[in-house]
């Protein structure tokens, strides 16, 4: 196998690349997640941003096969995604859809584990034997790579650090629980608590990147936010770490690319939250792949083990079309 299709698909973006097997991006493609409660609506921007990619590549994405990341939940076996920043999609078969839209195999997981894939294969992480990437954007989605496999877990989902508990009696999620890091973290979360504030008052435009602005600037409430955050983010990479024995945590996705503004924060309360010894030595990394991650990692699905005992991708293969006997 040479060179694969990726799709990356979160709340705020889609992407599509052709990926080589050192996982080199080429004939990247993105466009904004429609906005609509019409599921066929975004499905044809996926499909067609795809589309365009292959047409692009010509013959290097003839027979490429074609992995997919998607904000979660999301059921891998099934091949059916349900994501909470993207609302007119619920159980929706995506993989059977661009198998044959696309007239390709096709597999699926979470976009924060082709995340924790594509930094384990080609970026930050490679060498981890135990990773976790964290992508702060939209939402808060992550993934584990151990031993050099991508852990899916039982139902698919595994590395949901954005809907960890941090705090029980916290504000409510989207998910339907209560503080989660994803009410602390995410650009949208953020911005909401910034407002609640007196932040910005009467300038709905203002988004995550403005207050990382003023965050940069030295501005109280935007400071703040972004150090509630990096305690909610920095309590849910420990709780992981704990529970899996981590060696690193590579964090990226839009609100990360912030820079200083979080990592500075993030990494005061890294330090501060981890008690015992074994998670005093857990490193946290930048990204070093950026918005290529997930579609590195989206390509290296299609050949990459998963874990053992974990819950295999669905691959869909497009219908063999009928012979004329059959046809008739």
């Amino acid at each position: 196998m040479t060179h694969a299709l990726a799709v990356d698909i979160g709340g705020t973006k889609i992407a599509a690349a052709l990926v080589d097997p050192r996982g080199v991006v080429s004939h990247r493609r993105t466009r904004p997640t429609p906005r609509t409660d019409d599921p066929e609506e975004v499905f044809r921007a996926v499909a067609r941003l795809a589309a365009h990619v292959v047409v692009s590549a010509g013959d290097l994405a003839r027979n490429a096969p074609l992995g997919v990341g998607s904000a979660g939940p999301l059921n891998p076996r099934a091949g059916t995604v349900s994501p909470v920043n993207i609302p007119a999609w619920r159980a929706f078969r995506l993989v059977d859809r661009l198998a044959e839209s696309l007239d390709r195999p096709v597999v699926l997981a979470g976009d924060g584990h082709c995340f924790a894939l594509g930094e384990h294969v080609a970026g930050a992480g490679a060498g981890s034997r135990a990773l976790l990437g964290v992508v702060v954007s939209t939402g808060v989605g992550g993934g584990l790579v151990l031993d050099g496999a991508l852990l899916l877990g039982a139902s698919g989902n595994s590395g949901h650090v954005g809907h960890m508990i941090v705090d029980p009696e916290g504000e409510p999620c989207a998910c339907g629980s209560r503080g989660c890091v994803e009410t602390y973290a995410s650009g949208p979360s953020m911005v909401r608590w910034a407002r609640g504030q007196g932040w910005r008052a009467g300038e709905p435009e203002a988004d995550a990147a403005v207050l990382a602005a003023d965050a940069r600037e030295g501005r109280a409430v935007a400071t703040a936010a972004f150090d509630r955050a990096a305690r909610a983010l920095a309590g849910g990479m420990l709780s992981a770490a704990a529970a899996v024995d981590l060696d690193l945590v590579v964090v990226g996705g839009g609100v990360a690319r912030s820079g200083d503004v979080l990592f500075t924060p993030l990494r005061i309360w890294f330090e501060r939250l981890a008690g015992l010894g074994f998670l005093r030595r857990v490193r946290l990394r930048p990204s070093a792949l950026g918005g290529d991650a997930g579609l590195a990692g989206a390509a290296a699905l299609t050949r990459r083990p998963v874990a053992a005992g974990a819950v295999e991708p669905a691959v869909a293969f497009p219908r063999t079309p009928p012979s004329p006997a059959e046809a008739r």
